[in-house]
């Protein structure tokens, strides 16, 4: 390919992949910053096709495809897996000749806050290379319908390159912590944004709900931001189908929203930062809740002891 080119071993190289999509503007536009800035070799390893709030769902049974595509200084795949799929493979050597230095996921169509963590495809990406021992960021752009425009992942993306930078730095100096990985999320006015903060993953969440349709076309679409698009008309007449007697067909729909108030990344993320929450993989409950649980379990021992007798 004639990217080979582009590849220096003067200079620290970093991966990117995303959930929206090897042909994202989010994606593309980070691509595009990276290279430009001269400092970095730069491999991309992204899904084929949208692949949003898949978690950390993993192609286990059957194998994946990659599929050389050309992107303007970057030795770049789209692969048929899902986000943490493309990591892996990317920082594998079966792909790539080396492990990248850095890991970078995104850019991500809307945050990634709260207990949207938990969903996105985006942040496992990051999670993924942190398994692996790589240094991984995860990155995102609080997208909002009607003010946001594919210019600002540009923004987005040079106002993180910084942090891109230092990581590096750190990790060159092997002095970069080990036991976690960076989500960051960047506000809707990303040219006049507040500056880092670092922060904390809250409880914030959109609530969801189903309701019954008789096609996939009927009550629009649900983007990678968890909000609505209603007027959606790129459905093929297959989607737009009614369904058969024998089924029922059911659609997620957005019924509201819960925000955490405090010291969280959502907060600060509207207040206009650009919010850095340290991550790791343990999911330990909170610690009123291993009190409960450390008085509660003897208790059923004892009832389940006194009952078998």
């Amino acid at each position: 390919m004639e990217n080979n080119s582009a590849m220096s071993n003067d200079r620290p190289t970093v991966m990117v992949t995303n959930d929206d999509g090897i042909d994202a503007p989010g994606l593309r536009a980070l691509v595009r910053v990276l290279v430009s800035s001269n400092r970095f070799n730069v491999l991309v390893c992204a899904p084929d096709s949208e692949k949003s709030a898949v978690s950390h769902c993993i192609t286990w049974r059957n194998a994946i495809f990659a599929k050389p595509v050309e992107i303007s200084g970057a030795i770049a795949f789209a692969v048929s897996g899902t986000p943490a799929d493309c990591t892996a493979l990317g920082i594998s050597n079966a792909l790539f000749p080396s492990k990248p230095d850095l890991v970078i996921s995104g850019i991500n169509m809307g945050s990634n806050c709260g207990y949207h963590i938990v969903y996105s495809g985006t942040v496992a990406g990051a999670r993924e290379a942190f398994f692996n021992d790589v240094p991984a960021v995860s990155l995102s752009y609080d997208w909002v319908g009607g003010k946001s425009n594919v210019d600002d992942f540009v923004l987005a993306a040079e106002a993180c390159l910084p942090i891109f930078s230092a990581v590096l730095a750190e990790v060159k100096k092997k002095t970069y912590p080990q036991n976690c990985f960076l989500n960051i999320d960047v506000p809707t006015n990303v040219t006049n944004h507040k500056g880092y903060r670092l922060t904390k993953q809250g409880k914030s969440r959109v609530k969801m709900g189903w309701r019954q349709v008789t096609s996939d076309a009927q009550g629009g679409k649900m983007l990678s931001t968890m909000t609505m698009e209603t007027n959606s008309s790129s459905h093929s007449e297959a989607e737009a189908l009614s369904t058969k007697h024998c089924h029922l067909m059911f659609k997620r729909e957005v019924m509201g929203s819960h925000v955490a108030d405090g010291d969280t990344d959502y907060s600060y993320l509207q207040e206009g930062y650009i919010t850095v929450s340290p991550l790791g993989a343990l999911s330990h409950a909170e610690m009123d809740s291993q009190a409960f649980f450390k008085q509660w379990l003897p208790s059923v021992t004892e009832c389940f002891s006194s009952s078998a007798l």
